[in-house]
């Protein structure tokens, strides 16, 4: 939202149009683009994602089989276009639906460890598991 009206702003002062006119302009599309958006922010794996119904994303490992459902319930944000509830810590009777698309492992990284003057040179690699979510609902009571 911010972004939108940073380039909004740029936007006028570039083309000198008439303010009241471009802000009502700059009002009228938060208002759309707000009420078209549902989104969380769910917290996995130690990690906060936000997600939004139709999203796919990549998280930190859990069981289940391809095709099966999950519930993330520790939900910390909701936004349904309307109302913004914000949890302490979580929101109440909130989840997010997801179905479970595969599991992976990412590209691998390389853990070097060097220390100058003494020979000392340890080579590792190491390749994190995932799961892909594909995000279905999300439900509030």
């Amino acid at each position: 939202m911010i972004l939108l009206l940073s380039v909004a702003f740029k936007l006028m002062q570039t083309c000198q149009l008439d303010k009241s006119l471009t802000i009502a302009r700059i009002k009228s599309w938060v208002f759309f683009w707000r009420r078209r958006t549902i989104y969380a922010i769910v917290a996995t794996g130690g990690k906060q994602l936000k997600v939004s119904p139709g999203q796919t994303v990549d998280i930190e490992l859990i069981e289940g089989e391809e095709g099966g459902e999950v519930e993330l319930d520790k939900v910390l944000f909701v936004d349904d276009g309307e109302n913004l509830t914000i949890g302490k810590p979580t929101v109440d009777g909130a989840k997010v639906r997801a179905t479970i698309v595969g599991h992976g492992r990412q590209k691998k990284i390389i853990v070097f460890k060097y220390k100058s003057k003494t020979r000392y040179r340890r080579k590792k690699g190491h390749r994190q598991h995932y799961t892909r979510l594909s995000i279905d609902e999300i439900v509030l009571n």
